[in-house]
């Protein structure tokens, strides 16, 4: 009998309920997402709180949160960090048993009040529904009597997100410094291999990592494509390059890897100028052209006023040179950037709690956060 690794067996697992997901929609009988949803609901909790952490849920603004609080006296006021979850913003919820972990670790070791947020998902939901909900959750959290009921420092104020929730917390902080009616600012951002641009899906890592278990190129493109709509030929055109319209070729400076990543991971690989599309897919789904969507086609101006940033990339994933040419135009456009790029880590690796790698990568944020928060 041969013995698997607990690696192994999450891969495989995951692979299983990927394809069979996969083929219950090729059956016409049910989306993909709602599939996958379902089979990740069985690892919901409920707001359980335990002896160094109180746990409710609430509403902020009409979404549905939890919040995180110590339950140790403090004679000062606490940090704060407002976490938003993964998902390819179409599964996942705070309730998951590794988010709600995380978020109690975080606390508990933080001695800071963590609100995570849920907010709708794709496919009922496409953008900018996403990124409104999020963006209502913390524009609620950060009203100065929010603030104090849950006695957080408004001055130590930070926000952070895995993937997809990592895409939606660079896009909310970008968005916070142009909102005049919010006067507090975020003291840090850290960012979890997040999801920065659908523009070009063929850079180095989408190209290695092409087949990589859980999050291989066309599972990403569909994540992409599902966010902006059910429309799939939105997906198809992604996958051919092809969905960008040429009066918009503009945009493709600020996510070229060619001259945005270090030498290192172009490794021998030729930038090839894109396929450009047809206008239509674009005049129907603007959301993939939205700054608000793709954090990594924003101006350096805009850049320039974001807060001390912590970014976690990782070797093998589709996503990784996101995560790498934002921390290369962050630090063009002056943004103190620390970059913590895990040569042995993998998309979804603070999720794996059974495996050493996310207990080690955890350790990190937490003591990140510890020193800059």
């Amino acid at each position: 009998m041969t013995n698997t690794s607990p690696e192994e067996n999450s891969r495989k697992a995951t692979n299983g309920t990927e394809k069979l997901a996969a083929f219950v929609e090729l059956l016409g009988l049910h989306h993909i997402m709602d599939c996958l949803k379902f089979s990740l609901s069985i690892y919901e909790v409920p707001p359980t709180s335990d002896e160094n952490v109180t746990v409710t849920e609430t509403k902020f603004n009409n979404i549905l949160v939890r919040v995180y609080v110590p339950k140790r006296k403090s004679e000062a006021l606490r940090r704060g960090l407002f976490y938003i979850h993964g998902g390819g913003w179409g599964l996942g919820s705070a309730a998951l048993h590794d988010y709600d972990l995380l978020s109690r670790w975080t606390a508990d070791r933080l001695d800071a009040v963590v609100i995570s947020t849920n907010y709708r998902l794709a496919p009922k939901y496409h953008f900018p529904i996403q990124f409104e909900d999020v963006y209502n959750s913390l524009r609620w959290f950060l009203r100065k009597n929010v603030l104090a009921k849950y006695g957080v420092n408004p001055e130590r104020i930070g926000i952070s997100g895995d993937s997809a929730g990592g895409n939606l917390a660079a896009a909310v902080t970008q968005q916070l410094l142009d909102d005049p009616d919010v006067k507090i600012k975020f003291k840090i951002q850290a960012l979890i291999y997040p999801a920065l641009q659908p523009l070009d899906v063929d850079s180095p890592s989408y190209q290695e990592n092409s087949h990589f278990p859980f999050l291989h190129k066309s599972l990403m493109v569909r994540f992409w494509s599902e966010y902006f709509t059910t429309d799939r030929s939105l997906e198809k055109a992604m996958l051919s390059r092809q969905h960008v319209p040429v009066e918009s070729s503009h945009l493709f400076k600020f996510v070229n890897w060619s001259s945005l990543l270090p030498e290192r991971f172009i490794k021998g690989y030729i930038y090839s100028n894109p396929n450009y599309g047809s206008s239509e897919l674009a005049k129907k789904y603007p959301g993939f052209l939205d700054v608000r969507a793709a954090p990594l086609l924003a101006d350096d101006n805009k850049l320039h006023g974001l807060p001390l940033t912590y970014v976690v990339t990782c070797q093998y994933d589709v996503l990784r040179d996101d995560g790498l040419m934002y921390v290369t135009r962050l630090r063009n456009a002056g943004v103190q950037v620390t970059h913590n790029h895990i040569e042995d880590g993998f998309h979804g690796a603070f999720s794996f709690l059974e495996l050493k790698i996310s207990h080690r990568l955890i350790n990190q944020y937490i003591e990140w956060l510890k020193e800059n928060l």
